[in-house]
């Protein structure tokens, strides 16, 4: 019975070529964009999970409570893992690392600068890392041992065998030998690394930092025992770091699970809000979105063929076959449809993963061989063809036989109305989706044009060594001598981040229940001319000894602080005293979405190991790159010459907001296309049906411009309609989207102005495409059989 239903479908859909073409068209384009996404959503979603003790890992974080907000720091101390392993049966494993930081690296004459952690013994215990080479269980306990990937390893050795080679550690001028080799991390991991190394807990300063309760800049990770309860054991963190702290009174300890790290990152107000899960159910939504699109324009033109398909249900109904029967045809007509389409959509991603792979800067791959495809398979084509077939079948096999028969079923503004719905559906849909990638575009343009407090152009930041510090004021005459460069600096940290946050400082009439949680950076001389710093009051450092007792406040600073005469005043750290200079323009270096913190900027040219210099106006950074590299190989021979531009690193802090931008911009032209081509076949059937009508209007005296009008007038109003219902969803949905940025832009009425009239455009090309056929024909040929 089956095996009949499918050959009928099949040679229904070869009758109607042109009109299976558009369905299929649809169908393969919805599938692709379903597929596409939904394997950047299986990549979201799995995320670390090839950890063993997936489930049981957590990272333990704080809720610092500095009045003015509560700031959650991953930021922990140093001997916090040791006392946590053997302080409860709960937890099983205790970890810390430092957070990724470079290393240079010579192995004879090779040279390469990469980037690891630091790790407490117990790394590769909890961790799960495949081993090419080494043993996980001794790969690190030797303090002079180094772990490395599989690609830094071939990078460094060639062809040679790593394991038991000895290389070099150009910044700590000691040599460490190769342990172990694992296979590169995965690119759905937290964790990405070039090497793993020891603790050293023989040195002097390492040994001092394990006495130290206070001094936060470490990760600490915890593997619980099965079944353990983790308020419990936010209790005891909470308890052992305030026992060995009781200064410690703003911080709240607490775990967060690895579950959550990479889809639930976001806190504000020490509070969970979120993160990339967020994007993951927009983009699972889209991809279903579009799917449904394709499957509308299947309802669209099988009913609009009912006419023709009237007399063989009429037929059929008359012979004996039941409606169910009449059903399972139809539903037989969209499954192998889909089935076919989903064909051609496996070859189609195929041929364009590379691309979206470059795109979302993942790694994925569609593996049929894996159950989850067929699985996945079976249900894409099973639910869609289900989806597709389903008013179809309904509405045909409704059908009473002498009416079907007679050709008097639903005739006029009934017959068409269901038709009218659906295409209304899909542009609502469209309409909506180009509207917020407008948005969302407007939102990333407001930010970036946001004033960041200094001037990024031809700015270029160099991380700093033992030998640049110790040559210096050579290294800064030489650069300043090219006159390729305009002014040098040092710093603590990039001008696009912040290293050190702290409580805020002590004042004369200071209120008692004042706290605020303050930035600080530490600089050399020519900070604010060579990043382009507007000093609001005051003055810049000027190398004075007195410099090292004094600060410059930002202006967040000063109105945190409601200071009405912030020049000469005293500012106090503990024993610690400094006078205050100068008064900055708020500087970005964090997250541009949000208020810039209060900033304390000390000066300190003995701890600052970033330079930044900014090219004279004009220079060409490809002409002055290999004249800047030169001096630096004369004054730091032993390190690559690694740089990176300040406007660069600054576009990476909108990095995912302008993915998703990308994202959601193709998938909106490509369920435009899917409407377009399905508003084609719709157009492409009425037309025939009104051929006759067109070629009487035409004998009568109708022009083609007429003609054009009345056959897309329908079509037109069809798109206001979209268009008057999209436009307060699409409000509504991105109003609430924007809520969650402390600076945002208005939502302008032109957007969905501009929207509308790109999609009625669009679709009153395709109608008249499709209507100057018809038009433009002569009357003798449309009545001649008349």
């Amino acid at each position: 019975m089956f095996k009949n239903y499918f050959k009928t479908a099949r040679r229904n859909l070869l009758r109607n070529k042109s009109v299976t073409l558009i369905n299929l068209l649809g169908l393969t384009t919805g599938i692709i964009c379903t597929i596409l996404i939904l394997l950047w959503v299986r990549d979201e979603l799995r995320y670390d999970k090839f950890h063993k003790n997936y489930d049981h890992i957590a990272v333990v974080i704080a809720n610092r409570d500095f009045k003015n907000r509560v700031f959650t720091d991953y930021n922990m101390v140093l001997p916090l893992a040791g006392a946590l392993e053997n302080a409860s049966p709960l937890i099983s494993n205790a970890v810390v690392t430092t957070q990724n930081y470079n290393l240079t690296l010579r192995y004879k004459d090779v040279l390469l600068q990469k980037n690891g952690y630091t790790a407490s013994g117990h790394f590769f215990d909890m961790f799960t890392w495949k081993f090419i080479e080494g043993s996980p269980a001794r790969a690190i306990q030797d303090p002079y041992s180094i772990v490395l990937t599989q690609s830094a390893a071939k990078a460094i050795f060639g062809d040679k065998d790593p394991i038991n080679q000895t290389m070099r550690v150009v910044e700590e001028n000691r040599d460490v030998k190769v342990t172990g080799v694992v296979a590169d991390p995965p690119g759905n991991s937290s964790f990405q690394f070039d090497f793993i190394r020891p603790f050293n807990y023989a040195d002097e300063s390492t040994r001092q930092m394990m006495d130290n309760w206070s001094g936060s800049r470490w990760r600490v990770y915890i593997q619980t025992a099965p079944g353990a309860d983790m308020q419990q054991v936010d209790k005891i963190i909470n308890t052992i770091k305030k026992q060995h702290d009781p200064g410690d009174k703003i911080s709240t300890y607490f775990t967060f699970p690895m579950s959550r790290w990479r889809l639930y990152s976001e806190f504000k107000d020490g509070k969970n809000t979120g993160g990339m899960i967020e994007y993951v159910r927009l983009f699972t939504i889209i991809a279903f979105i579009i799917l449904l699109i394709a499957c509308v324009n299947f309802m669209n033109l099988s009913t609009a063929q009912s006419e023709k398909r009237s007399k063989e249900v009429g037929i059929r109904k008359t012979l004996g076959s039941k409606k169910g029967s009449l059903m399972l045809q139809f539903f037989a007509e969209s499954t192998l449809l889909v089935l076919t389409a989903f064909l051609l959509s496996v070859l189609g991603v195929y041929l364009l993963l590379p691309a979206f792979n470059a795109l979302v800067d993942k790694d994925l791959t569609l593996d049929i061989s894996q159950p989850y495809f067929w699985i996945g398979s079976f249900l894409v084509i099973l639910l869609t063809g289900m989806v597709a077939g389903s008013y179809p079948a309904l509405y045909l096999s409704s059908f009473k036989p002498i009416k079907a028969l007679k050709g008097t079923f639903f005739k006029g503004a009934d017959a068409s109305l269901p038709r009218h719905f659906l295409v209304v559906v899909q542009f609502v849909i469209s309409i909506l989706l180009i509207s917020a990638t407008g948005i969302v575009y407007r939102q990333i343009q407001y930010i970036k044009n946001r004033d960041m407090g200094y001037n990024e152009d031809n700015l270029i930041m160099i991380t700093g060594t033992s030998d640049t510090d110790k040559n210096f004021a050579a290294l800064k005459q030489d650069l300043l001598g090219s006159r390729l460069v305009q002014a040098v600096t040092r710093s603590s940290s990039p001008i696009t981040q912040i290293w050190w946050k702290s409580g805020a400082p002590d004042w004369n009439g200071k209120p008692a229940d004042l706290d605020l949680i303050v930035s600080g950076i530490r600089t050399d001389v020519d900070f604010a001319k060579t990043m382009g710093i507007k000093i609001l009051q005051g003055h810049d450092f000027t190398g004075m000894p007195s410099d090292s007792a004094s600060i410059l406040l930002n202006r967040a600073a000063v109105e945190a602080m409601n200071l009405k005469k912030p020049i000469g005043m005293e500012m106090r750290f503990g024993d610690e005293k400094y006078n205050v200079i100068g008064v900055t323009e708020n500087v970005i270096m964090e997250s541009p979405y949000q208020p810039v913190d209060p900033m304390l900027t000390f000066y300190n040219p003995r701890d600052v190991g970033v330079i930044s210099l900014r090219l004279n106006e004009g220079v060409l950074p490809q002409k002055a790159l290999p004249v800047i590299s030169a001096i630096f190989k004369k004054y730091n021979p032993a390190y690559p010459f690694e740089y990176q531009f300040a406007d660069e690193e600054y576009g990476d802090k909108f990095l995912a907001e302008e993915l998703i931008g990308k994202i959601t911009n193709i998938f909106a032209a490509l369920a435009i296309f899917i409407c377009c081509i399905g508003l084609a076949g719709l157009a492409s059937f009425t037309i025939e049906k009104r051929f006759r009508e067109i070629g009487i209007r035409k004998v009568l005296g109708a022009t083609v411009r007429q003609i054009l009008l009345l056959v897309s007038g329908e079509f037109m109003k069809l798109v206001l309609i979209s268009f008057l219902i999209a436009v307060p969803v699409t409000w509504w949905l991105m109003h609430h989207w924007l809520e969650k940025y402390t600076y945002r832009v208005g939502i302008s009425g032109w957007i969905f102005v501009a929207v509308g009239a790109l999609v009625l455009l669009l679709s009153l090309a395709v109608v008249c495409l499709n209507a100057l056929r018809a038009a433009t024909v002569s009357p003798v040929k449309s009545l001649r059989t008349e």
